[in-house]
């Protein structure tokens, strides 16, 4: 993250405030989050009207009156926020995706009420505004901790309204406020609305820009027949339904590119100008489409997990990630990534790289199709296409070759998969 929006202000210049009390909201390319205080004080000025696009990170858009200062002195005031930097190891607990709404928005005094009941400000935010009692709702995060979704489910035993989107819906630009470029390109012949583009959006039409600009791709594909893959699969969840797992094709993909990578290390590169980054685990970046773009939850260690493991942490963070809940960390990074479009009937397609990572597969349909068989004669077989996307300047074709050559073998003889 080089710079934010600041969507929403929800303290005002005089309001007093405590460490933790929500601030402001943030939004990133991916999510907007929820800005606490980390002093106690008076805030004396708002320098960052709510609204404001391009807030560079560490820019200051509070001052706070500390303990001692004179009331209204801002030379002797602290900067009450800043806009925070990414974290490099783990995120700050109290950070949560917060959603954008038309609601009133609850003050930070509200939000910062009983703090003998653990909960997430996001799950005090929505609780105060659809007047449900925290005490009584039952927290299912960690040690007890109310979050989201138990709001959630309250306010639907309560008969309440479904809760609001995280992603905001676009909303029609004025014409005055109209881009000049925009202006130019309308026919106004033709019925029409301006929608101005989310961060999210802004960030996926920069960063694929640069990909297509910068790396020059290199693309190869092969046909790959299932059904051996496709029985393993239907005896493993048979085995596993007493746990409640039920496994996926794209488990199983992931599975399989996380150990294609390892036994060819040559793919799970970064390119990074005069030097090479090469990963000794596969963390792979799995596409999944949300409201407004699309965002990458990352599997840790795919070539490690067992398939069960991938299952549960696919279905976790596929949920998480289409409610606008993820942590930064679980979606940026990742050694590759898997883009899946079979189960919309595409039956090949090419992806375009994730920078800063060199290797993407786009996985096609399985269908059934003819397919010459073993002992020669020909069969009907069900198989699918998958195309590798490889950045030439750190993978050359002869690697990327095996990789897809190792990635099919897997699928073709899947007990390796378990092995």
């Amino acid at each position: 993250m080089e710079e934010g929006k600041l969507s929403r202000w929800l303290v005002k210049a005089g309001d007093a405030v405590q460490s933790g009390d929500i601030l402001a909201e943030i939004e990133t390319d991916k999510a907007t989050m929820e800005f606490e205080a980390v002093d106690e004080g008076t805030i004396l000025s708002i320098d960052i009207a709510e609204g404001t696009e391009g807030v560079k990170v560490g820019t200051v858009i509070a001052m706070l009156s500390g303990e001692g200062d004179a009331a209204g002195d801002s030379a002797s005031a602290a900067p009450a926020a800043q806009v925070p930097a990414p974290p490099k190891a783990a995120p700050p607990a109290p950070a949560q995706t917060a959603p954008v709404c038309a609601a009133k928005p609850p003050v930070a005094k509200a939000i910062a009420q009983d703090a003998r009941v653990i909960a997430s400000p996001l799950a005090k935010r929505l609780a105060a505004a659809s007047g449900l009692d925290l005490a009584t709702i039952p927290g299912s995060g960690p040690n007890g901790r109310i979050v989201r979704a138990d709001v959630e489910r309250a306010e639907g035993a309560k008969g309440s309204a479904p809760a609001l989107s995280l992603v905001p819906a676009a909303q029609p630009a004025a014409s005055g406020e109209m881009a000049d470029t925009t202006r130019a390109l309308i026919d106004e012949r033709v019925p029409h609305r301006v929608e101005k583009l989310s961060g999210m959006r802004k960030t996926i039409a920069r960063r694929l820009a640069q990909s297509m600009q910068q790396a020059p791709h290199i693309y190869l594909t092969v046909d790959i027949r299932l059904d051996r893959l496709l029985a393993l699969r239907a005896e493993l969840n048979d085995a596993l339904a007493r746990q409640g797992v039920k496994l996926s094709v794209n488990d199983m993909l992931i599975k399989a590119l996380g150990k294609a990578l390892i036994e060819v290390p040559e793919c799970n590169v970064s390119f990074a100008g005069d030097e090479l980054i090469a990963y000794d685990r596969a963390d792979i970046s799995v596409a999944v489409s949300i409201p407004g773009g699309l965002i990458t939850p990352i599997i840790q260690d795919a070539n490690g997990r067992s398939l069960s493991a991938i299952a549960a942490a696919m279905q976790d963070l596929g949920q998480r990630a289409r409610e606008g809940r993820l942590q930064p960390l679980e979606y940026q990074g990742g050694t590759a990534s898997l883009s899946n479009m079979g189960m919309m009937g595409i039956k090949a397609f090419t992806a375009v790289i994730n920078p800063p990572q060199s290797t993407i597969l786009a996985i096609g349909a399985g269908e059934k199709r003819p397919w010459v068989l073993e002992d020669g004669s020909l069969g009907v077989a069900q198989a699918m296409t998958a195309t590798g996307s490889f950045d030439h300047r750190a993978v050359d074709g002869a690697d990327g070759a095996r990789l897809m050559a190792a990635f099919r073998e897997l699928l073709e003889k899947p007990l390796g998969l378990v092995a």
